[in-house]
């Protein structure tokens, strides 16, 4: 009977080990099962059923300012930036903590064999077999071969590495949203032009079937005007799909996820105008300027006195490390086999710890931070004549378009006005159709080389100030929200040379 008893009650616990074996397989069965019977497609969630939601400052026409704005808010690269500045934010910690007293709790138990404890032979004593240990300390490190104040420049520094970081993040993505936004101007602008081209070799085309039909004109005419028309539409088809593309590369850098069943209609309405903002500089102050202030710059050298930092902190492994501690620590009887017997007290003491030979391994890790010192130095160098040849380049940039622009002030009124006689002189039957398809080609060239010179020169002028290293945040931003800037202690001042030149305000064209 107890025989019996003991094999069911066996048998019992090795069927429930199974079931709890075998369980987790059944519900993925059950799971799977639910799954194939759902109405929604494997791979796929109820959230895809719904239409994306549509930021709100997409219903909205946007500025300059306000792009600027939303890329600071939802760009990811800035949002990379700012969790680097929270992870350095950490490290700095990490480094501080060197000098922070620490709070160690210990406690420890152990029991010994008989035989292994030597008795004394002395009545009422016996060394016991069980033993335990507890205690509270407080330590401070209070040398280390000059470690702890290293630590405390590098947590300093790394700081202001992150900071320096994120500023030119933000520098290098406002760039490029400015940029962005002068294309997507010009886009819009090129269409303009082209359909106002489009339009006038269609008049050019009906006039002269009209002319032919009269029998004033032979079918030649009739037949250069369709040829015209025709090569004057792959501009206006070009101009359209670069208007889709610069509104795709905007709303990337603006950090908006485009609908997938969003195609031509990007909803994206821009208010804006292609205009020269006056403004002039010495060469030799933006290369000073640039040396001075580029944020790269700064966290290069951050970067150098960080890896200064750590030579020393390598160097500190020649030295000895004293430790300063403090604490109550209790244990049970070391002649009573009574555990609750506690002896207890307060503790103060210190440890001087030195490491005579390590392998060398001191001496490589100094040799390391050498190395990294003098390449962050040679970094240092190497970008700040990268950043002279950027300037040099950006200006040279800036002063081309400056000048294309000069050149082409009065050329837009020149090719109308051109036009305008070549019509005259058909009509008064001087001037050929030869004539009037010249002008209007030559008005439609003016009229692109003119909103191009204007795009031209405020893209250069953007990537001059990013180059300068002037603050966009404090010069664009502010300046667009408000309408006037600021006096300036700056050296960098606007130039009241040029005139501001703007196109007819923008306006979408229709799709």
């Amino acid at each position: 009977m107890m025989l019996s008893l003991k094999h069911s009650t066996l048998a019992g616990i090795v069927v429930a080990a199974a079931l709890c074996h075998f369980s987790p397989g059944l519900t993925r069965a059950k799971d799977a099962a639910l799954q194939g019977s759902s109405p929604i497609p494997s791979g796929q969630t109820s959230s895809a059923q719904t239409p994306p939601k549509i930021p709100d400052w997409l219903s909205k026409p946007l500025t300059l300012a306000d792009c600027l704005n939303i890329a600071l808010a939802n760009n990811s690269q800035i949002k990379k930036s700012q969790f680097a500045m929270e992870a350095a934010t950490g490290q700095a910690i990490v480094n501080r903590a060197i000098v922070v007293p620490k709070v160690v709790g210990s406690m420890s138990v152990d029991r010994v064999q008989d035989r292994f404890v030597e008795q004394i032979p002395i009545p009422g004593i016996e060394i016991p077999t069980d033993h335990w240990t507890s205690g509270i300390r407080i330590q401070q490190q209070l040398f280390q071969g000059g470690n702890i104040i290293a630590s405390l420049k590098v947590a300093k520094h790394i700081k202001e590495q992150a900071i320096y970081a994120h500023q030119a993040s933000i520098a290098d993505t406002l760039t490029q949203v400015r940029v962005k936004f002068y294309d997507v101007l010009l886009a819009i602008e090129e269409i303009k032009v082209n359909e106002a081209s489009v339009k006038l070799l269609e008049n050019e085309l009906e006039d002269s079937q009209r002319r032919f039909k009269a029998d004033v004109v032979p079918r030649f005419n009739v037949l250069r005007a369709e040829v015209q028309l025709a090569n004057a539409k792959p501009p206006l088809i070009k101009a359209r799909n670069d208007y889709r593309i610069a509104k795709n590369d905007l709303c990337n850098l603006l950090g908006y996820d485009i609908p997938k069943t969003v195609w031509d209609d990007i909803p994206l309405n821009l208010v804006g105008e292609l205009e020269a903002e006056p403004f002039d500089i010495d060469l030799g102050v933006a290369m000073a300027h640039a040396i001075a202030n580029r944020p790269e710059l700064g966290a290069l050298r951050e970067a150098e006195i960080i890896a200064q930092q750590e030579v020393y902190r390598a160097r500190s492994g020649y030295l000895p490390g004293i430790v300063g501690y403090g604490g109550y620590q209790g244990k049970s009887s070391d002649y009573k086999t009574d555990l609750s017997d506690v002896q207890h007290g307060w503790v103060i003491g210190g440890e001087l710890n030195w490491t005579i030979f390590n392998g060398f391994q001191t001496k490589g890790l100094t040799d390391t931070a050498k190395a990294n010192l003098a390449s962050s130095q040679e970094d240092l160098v190497a970008t700040a004549r990268n950043i002279e040849v950027e300037v040099r380049s950006t200006y040279s940039t800036f002063i081309q378009a400056k000048e294309t622009l000069d050149s082409q002030l009065k050329n837009v009124e020149l090719a109308t006005e051109a036009l305008r006689l070549a019509r005259a002189l058909q009509d008064a039957g001087s001037g050929t159709q030869l004539d009037v398809l010249d002008a209007e080609t030559s008005l439609t060239q003016a009229r692109t080389t003119w909103v191009n010179a204007l795009r031209d020169y405020a893209a250069s002028l953007a990537s001059l100030e990013r180059a300068i290293g002037l603050n966009i945040m404090q010069e664009s931003v502010s300046s667009s929200s408000s309408g006037t800037s600021a006096p300036s202690n700056s050296p960098i001042q606007p130039s009241t040379e040029l005139p501001t030149l703007s196109v007819e305000p923008v306006q979408a064209p229709a799709q």
